[in-house]
């Protein structure tokens, strides 16, 4: 694991690299000169060639892909758009969620639209675009965050904000949300707890399948 003025990478090859985008920091530079610094900034000053191929939301920490040719971003976009991306996120709620039923893992089926009055804000809308997240309860009351519930999250869509989106519409949004929660549960963390711990995927070069994993900081 390396670490180069403030980028921390997980694994890099020819192909690609793995990165771990910490909370508050861009994936790709934003409007301004104050948002210039951003995870792709980063990478790109020690990896010129670095491209982007997906990103996470400012607040969300966690395991960011880049491709280091066009050719290898295009096939790894095109396996984002072909769900053959395996990603899974953990996260703390508020609130006690339980499961419905006796299977382990339960899925949202809910379609989220742009909320146009309050872009970039998402809500969800019958006449939105279908997603689907599957979660699934690791622990209730985990240390530190008394009546809040650990979940694992595996979003088969990717929709903007749709992990956030989704988990308030259960009735249980994440803690340290400033979009999603209302202003107690957004004050209860310093940071979204909202971390991307597994990515794999078909490596575009070998062929072989790859596995990456990195622990919330929560």
């Amino acid at each position: 694991m390396a670490m180069c003025e403030g980028l921390r990478c997980i694994a890099a090859d020819d192909a690609l690299l793995v990165l771990d985008k910490p909370s508050g920091l861009l994936c790709v530079p934003g409007r301004g000169e104050d948002k210039q610094d951003c995870l792709s900034a980063r990478a790109q000053a020690q990896w010129p060639q670095a491209l982007v191929v997906h990103r996470l939301d400012m607040s969300t920490s966690g395991l960011v892909l880049m491709a280091l040719s066009p050719l290898v971003q295009r096939q790894l976009s095109l396996a984002f758009e072909q769900r053959a991306v395996h990603k899974r996120y953990v996260a703390v709620v508020h609130g006690i969620l339980t499961a419905h039923g006796s299977d382990e893992w339960q899925t949202i089926d809910a379609p989220i639209a742009a909320d146009w009055p309050r872009r970039p804000l998402r809500i969800i809308d019958a006449a939105g675009k279908p997603s689907q997240t599957r979660w699934r309860v690791l622990a209730h009351d985990p240390p530190g965050w008394p009546g809040c519930t650990r979940v694992e999250l595996e979003p088969i869509t990717g929709r903007t904000h749709q992990l956030r989106v989704h988990l308030a519409h259960l009735g249980h949004p994440i803690l340290g949300d400033a979009l999603y929660a209302d202003g107690p549960i957004a004050a209860a963390a310093p940071r979204l707890l909202l971390h991307a711990q597994q990515l794999g995927l078909t490596h575009p070069q070998t062929g072989d399948w790859r596995a990456f994993e990195l622990s919330a900081p929560f």
